[in-house]
Order: structure tokens, then C-alpha cells, then sequence
């Protein structure tokens, strides 16, 4: 076992982190070592010089991979492979960019809805259940605000069919109780449960042809159909739909720490940039709506 697999082993162990943050880990040890063979005594500074120049990768990017291997040069001096790190006299400021969350407009995430309208008498039995988790799928995102990763991983025994809940396992394997509040939302998720029950060859919900757990990319696969076939904004993704569910929270009244909640957040400062979308919104409303401007 080399170094990067004994560290991965040892942070999984540790630090209770998900499979795909251990996974980000790995690449960004992977491709560090590609770049500075001598590991013990690495130039920091021209790795960065790479990262920035040639790959012209973000802030956000960069400082992503500059926190993997400073914990890295920490857990070689624990297993006193080193007895300094390199990053030990070595400042690193990063611009903090402060980029608002992008949403689609209630008119957008009617057209989708409005999708799963058509009639699929005609359809092959294949095509038939396709539409049905579809439907499903866009809709729990609509009415919960989930990440596509959480809605890949919803299992049989995770949905609270007296309750109307399900449970959520989200990043940080931190769980939290989702209530499905709206009746047609709940009814397709039902529907597609019984489908999937009564086939007998899984235990997630949202499965593809072969039976097995429906990954991110397919789900965002999915919905750029869908956003296709509805018109909306082409450069949407599904993450749209959790920045939307969240705006219109707080828009429409709900608190900063429920909404926190909800949307599985560690910190409410994280949460808090939907606020600030919120205000902007009102701002356009009053100042296309507002009676009093023409007077």
C-alpha cells in the first residue's frame, strides 16, 4: 500500500467523510505527486504556480487542493515521515468570491412540472416506468430542495409511508427528516415505490435500466432533458432547483435556522446567501411593481 492509500484509509477511519470527498482527496494527491515527484521536500510555491497558470483552475479549486495537502503534511509528521511541513512557514491568501446561488423563476419550474403532465398511454412499458421515476425524481428535487447525490442514495427502507418522510443521508454522513409536504409529489414517489417494490431486484428508489442505484450523472443527465423539452434556462442544472427551493423559503417567510435545517447545511452562514437573492428579488419586484414609483 502506497502513502496516498494509506493516508485515504486512515482519513476515511478518522474524519467519517464520505466516498466522494475521499475520492477528491485521492485525485488531488494523485495529481500533486505527478507534478512533484520528491514529496518530502516539495516547492509549494511552483505547484501552485501550475495550478493557477497552466490549469488556470478557480480559488476555489486551488484552495481545495491546498487544504488536502497541508492535512496530507500533517499526518506525515504524525507518522513521523517528516518532522516539518512545508506549509509551516508558508502564507497563502485567497480571494474570497462571493458568488450568489443561481435559481430558475417559479414560471421555469412550472414548465418542467408541467412536463410530467403528457399522457403516456402510447408508451412502451419501459418508456412507461422511465417517466414515472423521472416525474418522481424532478419532483422531489422541486419540493425538498435535496442534493442529486442524497436523491441517488434514497433506499426502500429510508421512506416513512405513514409519515410521508424520508430520511436523508447527507454530506458528512449527517442524517435529517425530509417531509414531503406536497400531495402530488408524495403520490408519484408512492407510485414509483410500488413499482420499484414489486420488482424485487433493488433497494433504491430512483434505479436505471440495469436495476442499479441511478449515479449524479444520469440524474443530471435527466434533467437537462427535461429542461430541454420544458425551455428553460439551457445552462440550468439540478443544483438550480435546490438554490430555488431555498430563495422562495425565505421569500416567502420561513426562517433562516429551519431553512438551514432543511437544506442539511453545517452552518447557517452558509445558508445565509440565499438572503441576500431573496432581497435582490423583492428589489426588482418593487421596482417594476411598485404603484408609487409612477406617481
Amino acid at each position: 500500500m502506497n502513502i496516498i492509500d494509506e493516508y485515504i484509509s486512515f482519513i476515511k477511519v478518522t474524519k467519517n467523510l464520505s466516498n466522494n470527498t475521499l475520492a477528491a482527496y485521492y485525485l488531488d494527491l494523485k495529481q500533486f505527486m505527478l507534478f512533484e515527484p520528491n514529496i518530502l521536500a516539495p516547492d509549494i510555491c511552483s505547484y501552485l504556480g501550475y495550478l493557477t497558470d497552466k490549469l488556470k483552475l478557480k480559488d476555489t479549486s486551488i484552495r481545495r487542493k491546498i487544504i488536502t495537502l497541508n492535512n496530507f503534511y500533517d499526518y506525515l509528521i504524525t507518522q513521523k515521515q517528516i518532522t516539518t511541513s512545508p506549509f509551516d512557514n508558508l502564507k497563502i491568501k485567497f480571494k474570497k468570491e462571493s458568488k450568489l446561488p443561481k435559481t430558475l423563476s417559479v414560471t421555469e419550474v412550472k414548465k418542467l412540472l408541467n412536463c410530467f403532465e403528457a399522457d403516456i398511454s402510447h408508451l412502451s412499458l419501459f418508456k412507461k416506468l422511465q417517466f414515472i421515476r423521472d416525474a418522481a425524481l424532478i419532483d422531489l428535487l422541486v419540493s425538498t430542495g435535496i442534493r442529486i447525490a442524497e436523491a441517488s442514495a434514497i433506499k426502500f427502507d429510508d421512506i416513512i409511508t405513514q409519515e410521508r418522510t424520508i430520511l436523508i443521508h447527507g454530506k458528512g454522513r449527517k442524517q435529517r427528516l425530509i417531509y414531503i409536504s406536497s400531495p402530488i409529489t408524495w403520490q408519484r414517489i408512492s407510485i414509483l415505490l410500488k413499482l420499484q417494490k414489486s420488482q424485487k431486484q433493488t433497494i433504491y428508489l430512483f434505479t436505471n435500466r440495469y436495476n442499479a442505484q441511478l449515479s449524479s450523472q444520469s440524474i443530471e443527465k435527466i434533467y437537462e432533458k427535461y429542461a430541454k423539452l420544458a425551455n428553460i434556462n439551457a445552462k440550468s442544472t439540478p443544483h438550480y432547483l435546490r438554490h430555488t427551493f431555498a430563495t422562495n423559503l425565505l421569500s416567502n417567510g420561513a426562517d433562516l435556522r429551519s431553512v438551514q435545517e432543511l437544506l442539511g447545511h453545517a452552518s447557517v452562514s452558509t445558508t445565509q446567501i440565499y438572503t441576500e437573492v431573496s432581497s435582490q428579488r423583492k428589489k426588482q419586484v418593487l421596482r417594476k411593481y411598485n404603484y408609487r414609483n409612477k406617481l
